[in-house]
């Protein structure tokens, strides 16, 4: 019975260990996803400050349409790439997180 109870422990314990590694591997994913988005904020605002500066030096409503359509298509394309770089992450957190319960689905077979 001792036997069967120090088995148990060790379970419980392995256990424990690739819960705690798995979180580690989510709030490090997470904080990297947090950053990404913070950084993408700040260039958007910033990039829409500009916009509103350069809208308020034109002449002409031709320059003004030329203005935001450079605008809408810089902002497209940084969007799409932040975008991609996100889903990046992810994919990579997906697999860290699941990483730690390979090896113990691997030690039950």
């Amino acid at each position: 019975m001792i036997k069967n109870f120090e088995d148990f422990q060790k379970v419980g314990k392995d256990n424990v260990e690739v819960a705690l590694k798995s979180f580690g591997a989510l709030s490090k994913g997470s904080q990297a996803i947090g950053a990404e988005l913070v950084d993408y904020s700040k260039k958007a605002f910033e990039d829409g400050t500009a916009l509103v500066e350069k809208l308020f030096g034109v002449k002409s409503l031709d320059k003004a349409i030329e203005v935001q359509s450079e605008f809408a298509k810089t902002a497209y394309e940084g969007f799409v790439a932040k975008a991609s770089k996100i889903g990046e992450i992810y994919a990579d957190l997906a697999k860290e997180t699941y990483k730690p319960y390979e090896t113990l689905v691997a030690k039950a077979k």
